[in-house]
This record gives structure tokens, sequence and C-alpha cells, in this order.
């Protein structure tokens, strides 16, 4: 009898052991640093950003320029004169404003780049760690890169060189 309920007992832990769920992680900052094409995406996006930029700061030292002028003859300058150039140095910070949100904005052209260029990455990436985890029979994948905090990971179960891996074979 015993030994019967030691056999049911054993039984049991082992059905428990196989229905643990496995749960690993990467490090997407990590793979996506590693993936070249990856770093030609984000190299197009720095010289798109960096050629609006300079467009931005030409447009505020002329901005910067014209107000400097206007502060030396206002003065001098007629009631009507002062009210035109306030206008147009009104419509010019305006015209500064569109510019940054149409480019740099919530929806504005950059992000818009951005979300062009990543997204086929990003979803290479995602295909590739649902084949590592497939294949290490990984129940979750957790990206330790993100804002979920991970407190501590155990090194045996980082997947991000197997993803890289498997990203560079194909």
């Amino acid at each position: 009898m015993k030994r019967l309920l030691m056999f049911c007992c054993l039984l049991g832990l082992t059905a428990m052991a196989d229905a643990q769920t496995k749960i690993a992680f990467i490090n997407s900052a990590t793979v996506m640093e590693q993936l070249p094409e990856a770093q030609d995406a984000q190299k197009q996006i720095d010289a798109l950003a960096q050629q609006w930029q300079a467009e931005l700061t030409q447009m505020a030292a002329d901005m910067q320029r014209k107000m400097d002028e206007y502060d030396k003859r206002k003065l001098i300058m007629s009631d009507k004169r002062r009210a035109e150039v306030e206008k147009e140095l009104q419509e010019l910070d305006k015209k500064i404003v569109d510019f940054r949100s149409l480019k740099f904005g919530t929806n504005g052209e950059m992000f818009t780049k951005q979300n062009d260029l990543m997204k086929p990455i990003q979803e290479k990436v995602f295909k590739a760690v649902k084949d590592v985890a497939d294949e290490e029979s990984y129940d979750y994948v957790v990206d330790r890169s993100s804002s979920t905090m991970l407190l501590f990971a155990n090194p045996k179960h980082d997947l991000t060189q197997k993803v890289i891996a498997k990203l560079i074979q194909k």
C-alpha cells in the first residue's frame, strides 16, 4: 500500500513538473544593435533627423536675425510698419512651430518614417523570437530592454543570442 501511494505521488510530481510554465527573455535592444538592416534603418532615420534639425536651426537663426533687426529699428518705425513686422515675425514663429510639429510631432514625418523602416524589421525579430521559443519549448518570452521590470533573470534563459543567430542565418 505504501509503495502504491509512493508511486502515485511520484507520478503526480512528474506530471506537475511537465506542466510548469517556461519563461525566457531577450534583450531586443541588443538584437536591434546587431542586426545590419536595423542599423541601416537607424542611419537613414538619423540622417533625416539631422537634415530637418539643420533646417529648423536655419529657420531659428533667420527669426533671431529678424527679431534683432526689429528690436534695433522699432523705435523709428511707423506704427503701421511696426505692426507689419510684428505680424511677419509671428508668422515666421508659427512656421517654425508648424515645421517642428510636421517633422518631429507625435504623428509627424519622423514617426511615420521610423515606423515604415522599423516595422518590417520588428516583425522579422518577433518571428525569430517565436521560432526560437517554439524550438526551445518556452511558453513566454519577456523583453528585458523594455519597461517591463525584470528584477532577476537566470542567463541560461536568455534567448538573445539564439534570436540573433536565427536572424543572421536567414
